[in-house]
Formats: structure tokens, sequence, C-alpha cells
């Protein structure tokens, strides 16, 4: 990778990257050694020279000799500025924002993109965590839900398939080897302190390009919350109806507080 590519990222032009670079390991040097040494057309060196002399960022230290502002003091400078940046943009994007009485729902693609989004909601959780994975996104997420637990997070867990048994609030979803197949996929679902949804099927073999639902929609979140909460029912109901057993006292608590998380 070009190593001036960073800085023009940060708002540098490709010959002041050029020259900063260059100057960082050759200094001092006149005009006509940076222009040499950098590519830069002589025609052009000087007038670069003087942009980043402008902004701070290099200093004649001689006369026509040439010095860079040391890297760590220009690092410091950048991350200053651009947290005044993003400070005065919250301003600005909260004051120009319009008021929503409707929350759009929008897709995600990307497997990576959407575990990274489903880490940022775990860990901005404060109250509770529904959630319903297949092991796949377990290896991704379990370690992140956990944390949140131990944050004093209610985790409500529905395991879709062979998963530690981790969290006080957990069961194993009964039909999830036949619904891998019915669906065509993994389902993914997240819902965090009934103010946020991320939810979806990975379909088998096309994960990367699945399109995966994110909102702030009450409607759809209190849909979705309700289907979660119903699957722990399945859970027991299967059980009780299917097999003829009996709900052992630790999943007769689980139903008490499934029951009472309205």
């Amino acid at each position: 990778m070009d190593n001036t590519f960073k800085l023009k990222e940060l708002g540098f032009s490709q010959y002041e990257a050029a020259c900063y670079m260059t100057l960082i390991g050759n200094h001092p040097v006149n005009g006509s050694q940076l222009s040499k040494i950098s590519g830069i057309a002589r025609s052009r060196v000087y007038d670069v020279i003087r942009s980043l002399i402008s902004k701070g960022y290099v200093i004649e230290v001689t006369q026509g000799q040439y010095a860079p502002l040391p890297s760590d003091e220009l690092i410091r400078r950048l991350k200053t500025g651009f947290s005044r940046n993003i400070q005065a943009f919250e301003q600005e994007i909260t004051k120009a924002t319009q008021k929503e009485d409707f929350e759009y729902v929008w897709t995600l693609t990307g497997y990576d993109t959407v575990m990274s989004k489903a880490k940022a909601m775990i860990k901005n959780a404060r109250n509770e965590i529904y959630v319903r994975l297949f092991p796949e996104a377990d290896k991704h997420l379990g370690k992140h839900l956990a944390a949140a637990e131990n944050k004093g997070v209610k985790i409500r867990y529905i395991a879709m398939g062979e998963i530690p048994p981790r969290f006080r609030i957990q069961v194993v979803h009964p039909d999830h080897e036949n619904l891998k197949h019915t669906i065509g996929g993994r389902s993914f679902d997240i819902i965090t302190d009934k103010k946020e949804a991320l939810v979806g099927i990975f379909e088998t073999g096309n994960e990367d390009l699945s399109p995966i639902n994110w909102t702030r929609n009450q409607w759809f979140i209190v849909a979705n919350r309700d289907s979660l909460r119903h699957d722990f029912y399945h859970c027991f109901l299967e059980k009780l109806l299917d097999r003829n057993a009996e709900l052992t006292d630790e999943e007769k608590k689980i139903y008490e507080v499934i029951k009472e998380d309205n």
C-alpha cells in the first residue's frame, strides 16, 4: 500500500502527503533535494512546502532548509482536530435531524458487517438482550453476550443447536435441525432493550450476500421480540406434549421469567 494513502484520507493532498512522508525520512533538505527524493516536480514543490508550513506541519529550519513536524505531534494534532470536528458535526446533525414518528428498516449485507453491528448492539445494551443464534454465530458473539450478562444485562438465549449452556435463561430450540433446511439457512435474531433489532436469515452458501434487517421501528421490534418469547413456550410445549416429559424446576423458573417479560 502507498505509504501516503492514510495521510490523504486525513485531509492531505497527494503532494502534501508525499512531501511530508519524504521529509520524515530525509531532513533537513532544500526544495531541490525534496523534489528529487519525493518525485514532486520542482515547479510544484515550493507551493506544497508553503501549504504545509501554513498548516504547521513543516518548518523552515534555516534559509531554504525544511524539516517536518515530529510524527507524534502530527498524530496528536490530527486526533484533536478530528475529535473537534466530530463533536461539531454531532451538534449540527442533531439540530438538522428531522424528528420521525416512523423508523425505517435498513438492510445490512456482509457477514462481517452484520457481526460487527451485532457486537456493537450487545456492547451498548443496558437492560436485556433477546437472542436466537445458530452455533456459527455464537462463536462470534457468545463471549460478548457473556460480558453483557456480567455487567447486569438480562440475556434470553434460544440456542439453535449444540451450544454450551452459559446463561441462566437459555433453552435449545427443539426443531433447530429441521428449521435450517426448511428456511434455507440459519436464522439470526438479536433484540436489545426493546429498542433495536437485527434479524434475518443467513442463506446457506450465500451468507455474505444475505440481507439482514436492522431497525429501531417499535412495531417491528415488538413483533420479533414476541416471536422469540414464544419460542421459549414452544420449547416447553414440545417437551410436555410431544415427549410427554415433565419440565425441570429450572425450566419452570425460566417459564415464569419469560412470562413476566412483557
